[in-house]
């Protein structure tokens, strides 16, 4: 079974958007460089960033996303982003009217489900975890493996919280890696068990 990692990109001061879904110049660093991350023709990092992100990409096969980010990116036009193989959406309402049941995205009740489903889907490879409400509650649970944060060198003042609404302790361990790009700083944290 593969790691399930909680990942997004970050203000430095702990927000992944405005209280209106605006993430803003947090994901500057992912149009700030010259190497192409994927086939898109618009996401261009640095290579430090490349190196870093790109591998992990690659061994994603799920990510569990809320709700209202399934809804807030239109669903991604029925294609989950990034090249991932599946999208399990953390939700109490079923598939939106007229969804196409043919696409691969599952939409399951709590977060235990959702990682069980999430888990199953990926086999070895990594379940991914949007940070924010979802993933925060994921942590609390206990279900994440580790935590990776693309620090991004701006103060946001308020919004959406990386961790959304934990409200005790949770200890990671010292970063085992740290990497410099342009415009933001990686950082991965084992979740201590």
């Amino acid at each position: 079974m593969g790691k399930v990692v909680m990942n997004a990109s970050v203000s430095v001061d702990g927000f992944i958007a405005a209280e209106n879904d605006d993430p803003g110049p947090l994901f500057e660093w992912l149009v700030s460089g010259d190497v192409p991350l994927d086939g898109s023709g618009v996401l261009n990092v640095s290579q430090a960033s490349y190196d870093h992100i790109r591998p992990y990409w690659d061994e994603i096969g799920v990510t569990i996303a809320g709700r209202h980010s399934f809804d807030i990116t239109d669903g991604w036009d029925g294609q989950p982003p990034s090249g991932i193989d599946h999208v399990v959406v953390v939700t109490h309402r079923p598939a939106p009217e007229g969804w196409n049941p043919d696409a691969p995205f599952h939409f399951v009740e709590g977060i235990e489900a959702a990682v069980t489903k999430a888990q199953e889907l990926a086999g070895d490879r990594t379940v991914e975890v949007a940070a924010g409400d979802v993933g925060g509650q994921v942590l609390a649970a206990g279900l994440v493996d580790e935590v990776r944060m693309d620090v991004a060198p701006v103060v946001l003042g308020a919004g959406k919280r990386y961790f959304g609404s934990v409200d005790s302790p949770h200890l990671l361990e010292d970063p085992d890696i740290v990497v410099q790009g342009s415009r933001v700083l990686h950082l991965r944290f084992p979740v201590r068990r």
